[in-house]
C-alpha cells in the first residue's frame, strides 16, 4: 500500500463514496444532461428517442420530438377531456335552431300575413265606400308594404334567413297585393282585367322560378323592384277615396304599373329560357367528360 486514498486511485468503493459516476461526471450532472437531451433514464445511446411513441402531459400522444394532440373520434367523444357530451346537448342545439325562426325578419313577415284579413275587413266595412274605413284600410296596406321593404333587408344583413322566411315572404307579398286588387275590382273601382294581368303575372313568375330552380335562380331585377314600388303606390291610391285630379293621377300610375308588370314578366320568361338552356348545356358537357 502506498497510502494513496481510494478516491484518488479510482477504486469503485471510493468513486461511489464520492458520488461520481463511472464516466467521471456527478450523478446530478448526468440527470441534468439527460433532461437537456430529452432522453429517458435507462435509455441507451444517449440520444433522444425519436422513433418512440407514448403519452405526454395532458394526454397528448408524443411522436419523436413533437406532441401530437389527441383528437376526438366520430362517436361524440370530447376532444380535450375524452368525455362524451351531455345527453341533451343535441336536443338543446336543435331547440336553438328552431327558436331562430322567431327573429325580427320573420316576425315582420307574420305581421304582414295577419294584416291581410284585417285589410279586407276594413276595406269592405260599411259597404266599402266609407272614406274613413278606406283610410284605415290604406294604413294597413301601407304598413304591410313598408314591412315588405324591411324584412328581406334585415334577413340578409343580419344572417336571419330561414326556410320559413323563404316560403312565407313571397306568400305574404302576393296575399296583400292580391287581396287589395280583388277588393278594388269587387267594389268596381278597378277593372277586372287589370287585376287579372297583375295576379296572372305574379303567379306565372312564381311558377316559372320553381320550374327552372334546378338549373339556377333567376335574380330579382331593377325593373322588378320598380314594378313592385309602382304597384304599391298605384293600389294605395286606389284604396283611398280620391277625387278630382288625384283620381286622374292614380289612373296613370296604375297604367305605368301594368306596363311594368307585363314588361318585367316577359323579361323573366326570357331569363328562364336562357337559364334552362345553359343548364342543359352544362349537364351535357359534364356527361361527356364523365363518359370520356
Amino acid at each position: 500500500m502506498t497510502g494513496v486514498p481510494a478516491s484518488a486511485a479510482g477504486g469503485p468503493s471510493g468513486a461511489r463514496a464520492a458520488g461520481a459516476a463511472p464516466g467521471g461526471m456527478p450523478a446530478s450532472g448526468r440527470a441534468v444532461a439527460r433532461e437537456a437531451r430529452g432522453t429517458a433514464p435507462g435509455s441507451s445511446g444517449g440520444g433522444p428517442r425519436r422513433g418512440a411513441s407514448g403519452r405526454g402531459p395532458g394526454g397528448a400522444r408524443t411522436h419523436g420530438d413533437e406532441a401530437v394532440p389527441v383528437t376526438a373520434s366520430h362517436d361524440g367523444v370530447d376532444a380535450e377531456d375524452g368525455t362524451k357530451p351531455a345527453r341533451g346537448a343535441k336536443i338543446a342545439a336543435a331547440a336553438v335552431n328552431q327558436a331562430s325562426v322567431w327573429n325580427i325578419a320573420n316576425l315582420l313577415t307574420m305581421l304582414r300575413l295577419l294584416l291581410v284579413p284585417a285589410f279586407v275587413m276594413l276595406m269592405l266595412a260599411e259597404g266599402g265606400y266609407d272614406p274613413a274605413w278606406r283610410s284605415f284600410a290604406w294604413a294597413a296596406f301601407a304598413i304591410a308594404m313598408i314591412t315588405d321593404l324591411f324584412d328581406g333587408h334585415l334577413a340578409r344583413t343580419y344572417n336571419l334567413v330561414t326556410d320559413f322566411g323563404k316560403i312565407a315572404d313571397p306568400i305574404a307579398d302576393k296575399a296583400i297585393m292580391g287581396a287589395a286588387l280583388i277588393c278594388l275590382s269587387l267594389l268596381g273601382d278597378l277593372p277586372w282585367w287589370v287585376t287579372g294581368v297583375i295576379l296572372g303575372r305574379e303567379l306565372g313568375v312564381t311558377l316559372l322560378r320553381f320550374l327552372v330552380i334546378r338549373y339556377g335562380v333567376i335574380p330579382a331585377s331593377r325593373g322588378g323592384k320598380l314594378k313592385t314600388l309602382t304597384q304599391g303606390i298605384a293600389v294605395g291610391m286606389y284604396v283611398l277615396a280620391l277625387t278630382g285630379w288625384l283620381a286622374t293621377l292614380r289612373w296613370w300610375v296604375m297604367a305605368a304599373a301594368v306596363v311594368l308588370t307585363v314588361a318585367t314578366g316577359l323579361d323573366y320568361v326570357k331569363q328562364a329560357i336562357v337559364l334552362r338552356r345553359q343548364g342543359i348545356a352544362e349537364r351535357a358537357a359534364a356527361l361527356e367528360e364523365t363518359e370520356a
